[in-house]
């Protein structure tokens, strides 16, 4: 589906913001007047426009909450917030220590939590133990009866945030009757742009953690907790149900046994070869050579290299390998939903291999197609579509908890 520009990846994100408008996101004449200010396949040139309008939108916001108009301000704040976000997402040249990398997201952030404070249902800021540190998280609440209620526990992507979670999952679920508790893992957010944490395969390392947490909280029924992965949390929680069984339920969004897929897919297979072999000397300057031809290529090696601690391109793509349902699929009991997107152009064909793969699950399939708009990566630009399956699928599978 192409969006307002031919070139896939500013298609594709920009239709990402756009659709967070679904759940007041994103507003439609600000993202097409942004798109038209942007030039085709120019990082720099989106990073601009897309602050530009994040900062308009975040003064109107400023303006309205100083005037007292709640509800205008708490609008224009999560807009900003998406905006903001979207500005910095093709900032990979030396992300860990750019500046700008560092200011976008923190007003991303701060948006965000200054909307979360305008709601009319309480979100609270919770820090989650890990390690010997804790996780940023935020618990979205039905209401403040402090009634334990079934909830969602969200691990984003490869590149998505906490404030992201809202749009992704939260809004959806909060009017349905169910919680969320979001959090920002290692490689992502706040704990990859702060606390300096890269990602890790054993994400049950991470989700048990997470899950102590959550049947510590009294407005979570601990015998209804739902995981949910978006985008590379698809594979995250899958591998975390197979080793934590105090969950009622797993949503896949969408769904991958093999995150190594999406490099097989995007190199040629000569250089995969070379890259298995640890020939670096010739792997890594073809790598490179490719980064300055395709946007997407560019984008996915510098980001994994920031996120998984990689230190080379080559390196990135064998760390990928450890990130597989391979030789675990069998410990996974829970009910399943696996969500497909029909032109994914990442991950295509990933969650009907999830599917085979579960042999001691209920697992159901649900294949969302580019006749309805559903078709995208995660389903973007169709997020009532995409929710509408998840949830009427958990409203059937626990019947009881709604």
């Amino acid at each position: 589906m192409k969006f307002l520009f031919d070139n896939e990846s500013f298609s594709f994100e920009t239709l990402r913001a756009a659709g967070f408008a679904n759940y007041g996101g994103a507003d439609l004449g600000e993202i097409i007047t942004t798109a038209q200010k942007i030039t085709e396949g120019d990082e720099a040139s989106w990073h601009r426009a897309w602050k530009a309008t994040a900062e308009r939108v975040q003064a109107i916001g400023e303006q309205a909450l100083a005037d007292g108009h709640r509800l205008s301000a708490r609008e224009a704040f999560l807009r900003a917030s998406n905006y903001y976000r979207t500005a910095e997402f093709f900032l990979r040249e030396n992300p860990a220590t750019d500046p700008e990398v560092t200011l976008l997201s923190s007003r991303s952030h701060d948006a965000f939590a200054t909307a979360a404070g305008l709601f009319d249902t309480p979100v609270k800021t919770v820090d989650i133990p890990y390690e010997n540190t804790t996780l940023p998280g935020y618990l979205f609440l039905v209401d403040d009866s402090g009634a334990p209620r079934p909830t969602v526990v969200y691990t984003s992507g490869y590149d998505s945030t906490l404030e992201e979670s809202y749009f992704a999952i939260a809004a959806a679920a909060l009017r349905r009757g169910y919680n969320v508790l979001a959090f920002d893992g290692p490689g992502q957010g706040a704990a990859l742009r702060e606390q300096k944490l890269v990602f890790r395969p054993d994400w049950e390392a991470v989700t048990t953690p997470v899950i102590d947490y959550a049947v510590s909280r009294p407005e979570i029924a601990d015998d209804k907790i739902i995981l949910f992965g978006y985008s590379l949390g698809g594979y995250l929680v899958a591998r975390s149900a197979a080793f934590e069984h105090r969950i009622a339920a797993l949503i896949l969004d969408d769904g991958i046994h093999d995150f190594h897929a999406a490099f097989d897919r995007m190199l040629p297979p000569a250089l995969t070869q070379w890259i298995d072999e640890e020939r670096d000397d010739v792997a890594v300057p073809v790598l490179t050579m490719l980064t300055g031809a395709s946007t997407q290529v560019r984008w996915a090696l510098r980001n994994g290299v920031w996120a998984m601690g990689a230190e080379s391109f080559a390196d990135l793509v064998r760390k990928t390998r450890a990130y597989t349902l391979s030789g675990i699929t069998d410990k996974i009991t829970a009910p399943t939903l696996i969500m497909d997107a029909e032109n994914d152009q990442f991950l295509k064909g990933q969650p009907h291999e999830v599917e085979k793969a579960l042999t001691n699950a209920s697992a159901t399939l649900v294949t969302l197609t580019e006749a309805e708009g559903a078709g995208e990566h995660c389903h973007m630009g169709a997020m009532g579509r995409a929710h509408q399956t998840m949830f009427d699928w958990l409203d059937s599978t626990l019947p009881a908890t709604v």
